[in-house]
């Protein structure tokens, strides 16, 4: 079972976000907290995505400090509510994609069978952390060889190339993003382990 706790930061801004990511029999569960600035102002936040065991996205939940949140829930066959209401604008997203998190990038790498060079189009449920309005998104990605992969938005507005560890998770995503860490989950010490490391 996957369990894993990495860092990313942003190349654009000076932004944070520290993530654990828990898979069991049934599913995926990540959550994360991300800090930092963007467009001039700065944010804090918390998401929590659950994830079914092929990487569909189900459940999203997002709080930022300053009190604004979104509940977003899926049927993995792409129809949404959000706090229990429809939402048919996202009608065939199957995917979320979070604007401050490299995470998201790897929902479709993990569950998507790819043949190198062969681009693949996605319907995304594109989420900007500075309005949490939730809108359709086209994007494309192409596997390249090895742990490479093209990201492109359909309109032709970005392109880059990304690259991710034997998990899926993203290692190296310029112009955004690139792994900055990774810490090694481990059990509660007890009072005489901590003092035996002083």
């Amino acid at each position: 079972m996957l369990t894993r706790t990495v860092r990313w930061r942003s190349l654009q801004s000076p932004s944070l976000e520290h993530c654990s990511i828990a898979e069991t029999a049934t599913g995926i569960t990540a959550t994360s907290v991300i800090i930092g600035e963007r467009e001039g102002s700065a944010y804090g936040a918390f998401y929590e995505a659950r994830l079914d065991s092929q990487w569909l996205c189900r459940s999203l939940a997002i709080e930022r400090t300053d009190g604004a949140g979104l509940r977003l829930a899926s049927d993995g066959n792409g129809r949404w509510t959000r706090d229990g209401t429809p939402v048919p604008e996202l009608d065939g997203c199957i995917d979320i994609d979070l604007s401050v998190s490299p995470f998201t990038n790897s929902l479709p790498i993990r569950r998507t069978v790819f043949t190198a060079g062969q681009p693949i189009a996605f319907r995304m449920a594109w989420i900007p952390f500075e309005t949490l309005q939730p809108q359709l998104d086209e994007q494309i990605y192409t596997w390249l060889g090895g742990n490479t992969y093209r990201y492109q938005a359909a309109d032709g507005s970005f392109d880059a190339e990304l690259t991710v560890d034997g998990d899926g998770l993203v290692l190296s995503y310029p112009p955004l993003f690139e792994r900055i860490g990774e810490l090694v989950d481990a059990l509660p010490l007890s009072s005489n382990d901590y003092k035996s490391r002083l």
